[in-house]
């Protein structure tokens, strides 16, 4: 049993797919002299050959907490880890929830490698994404920002038919993909060079990890799509699809990138977008600032159609539709945003302050732009009552439209 004063000693061995794996004689001898062993099911159909008479055998599976639970009653444990356990791996988990233990690594090539190595491709300039229990965020961003070259980990969600159809819903349809299946198991390793409209309509077998490569200018694909390039800072109004065809109805790009300044995006995390109505304010601030959570909130159900059309149209993924009325909507299971901007109130402004005070983050800040005093008077009586802080504005005129102020409140 443990002797709670010293932390447990973990030895974390890294393995591929290899039902028959090599393993040195250094690390035979820490298997010959361990007693107690872990790793996912798959590990131990591995490795089971290799392990000691009576050995006690932990399997990792979810919850961790009652895995970790287990180890807590020993003092030496050897973990089986898929590939580099440092790299997405178990080793991080046990960094992560015992600072204090021991642990000696004996990595393998992670997956990435292998699969980079198979297809003789230099990977030092490849950008790594992990979707493995994890969302869409990262790789959204990463196509957002022209990623040329990703490594992306997969898991039964995330599969390289669903990457591809993310990747084609949106535009990015100048990639090819290239697909490793069971790499390092000389029976059942597979490697396909694949179009991604050929690998959204494919099923691959798990585990796989995959790399996406842009293609060069000098290759031509074989199917139409041109290259998307990072629109403009202000995409001009008329390149939005609009509600009903009304010009009227979209934060004008002069405004929005005012707006957008206003809100200070480049060191927020959690932005709202309050009655998004075409989508402009959400896409542009998603286009600009990649790392941003963007909620966007619509309480006509035309817009989700439009926000889906205009977000595929400048290839900008990752950004959440709620429809509804704010007022009622549950936001206790969304994150809570550091910035938010008021694109439309439906006559309940004060209403939707007190309910955003609520949730906005302290140092968060509320952006407004005000058409008439009426409602600039409604902004600033609901921030007073809310204990907020107003901040000074900015006031402006675009064209024929009518002046326009951008009011900005933040929380304390």
């Amino acid at each position: 049993m443990t002797d709670h004063h010293h932390p447990t000693q973990f030895i974390v061995i890294g393995l591929d797919d290899s039902p028959a794996p090599y393993l040195p004689p250094s690390i035979q001898v820490l298997i010959r002299e361990g007693k107690v062993f872990s790793g996912g099911l798959r590990h131990h159909d591995i490795i089971s050959a290799f392990l000691p008479e009576g050995a006690e055998w932990i399997d990792i599976t979810v919850p961790l907490d009652a895995v970790f639970a287990r180890y807590e009653a020993y003092d030496h444990i050897v973990v089986f880890a898929s590939g580099d356990p440092l790299f997405f791996g178990f080793a991080n988990t046990i960094r992560r929830r015992l600072p204090e233990a021991r642990i000696q690594l004996y990595p393998t090539f992670n997956s990435l490698q292998t699969l980079a190595h198979r297809l003789v491709m230099p990977y030092d300039d490849m950008r790594t994404v992990s979707l493995t229990g994890r969302p869409w965020h990262e790789f959204d961003r990463a196509l957002i920002e022209r990623t040329p070259k990703m490594g992306i980990l997969t898991d039964r969600e995330h599969t390289p038919a669903a990457i591809a159809r993310r990747m084609l819903d949106y535009g990015y349809t100048h990639y090819t993909m290239y697909v490793g299946e069971h790499l390092g198991n000389p029976e059942r390793e597979r490697i396909r060079r694949l179009e991604l409209q050929e690998a959204a309509e494919l099923t691959f077998e798990y585990p796989n990890c995959l790399i996406v490569h842009q293609y060069p200018d000098t290759y031509t694909p074989t199917h139409p799509g041109a290259r998307i390039s990072l629109p403009p800072l202000g995409i001009p109004d008329e390149e939005f699809e609009l509600l009903d065809g009304r010009t009227r109805m979209i934060t004008k790009a002069p405004i929005r990138l005012l707006t957008l300044s206003a809100l200070e995006l480049n060191r927020r995390v959690s932005f709202w977008d309050v009655g998004f109505c075409t989508g402009s304010v959400s896409i542009e601030a998603k286009l600009q600032f990649p790392h941003l959570h963007v909620t966007s909130f619509e309480i006509r159900p035309e817009g989700q159609r439009l926000m889906e059309v205009n977000s595929r149209r400048f290839g900008t993924p990752g950004i959440t539709i709620l429809i509804g009325d704010f007022l009622e909507a549950d936001l206790d299971t969304i994150s809570r945003p550091d910035a938010v901007f008021i694109g439309g109130h439906g006559g309940h402004l004060k209403e939707m302050i007190a309910r955003i005070s609520h949730y906005l983050l302290p140092g968060g800040c509320i952006v407004f732009n005000s058409v008439s005093e009426e409602s600039k008077s409604l902004f600033i009586e609901g921030i007073k009552e809310t204990g907020l802080r107003l901040l000074s504005g900015t006031r402006i005129a675009v064209n024929e439209y009518n002046p326009i102020e951008i009011l900005k409140a933040e929380q304390q």
